[in-house]
């Protein structure tokens, strides 16, 4: 796996908080912080998208039962969305 550095700017009144974040998540490692930040924020998003497929499921067809074809494409439609 290759790593490539990328600039991200920081506001100095942000500092005190990003560093306060990254001492106690990426044990003062800025790097492995920004990985467990993305993988939180990835878990956020599938939650989201999962929440909506929920909801749109329960709208469009309230008590009824999907086929795994009918999940797939509600999934489908989401990512795309």
């Amino acid at each position: 796996m290759g790593a490539k550095t990328v600039g991200i700017a920081v506001a100095d009144e942000l500092r005190p908080a990003l560093d306060e974040v990254v001492d106690h998540f990426g044990h003062g490692n800025r790097s492995e912080f920004l990985r467990l930040a993305v993988r939180d924020y990835q878990g956020r998003l599938r939650r989201e998208r999962l929440s909506a497929i929920r909801d749109q499921a329960r709208s469009e067809r309230a008590g009824r039962r999907y086929t795994a074809e009918e999940v797939l494409e509600l999934i489908r439609r989401s990512a795309s969305s």
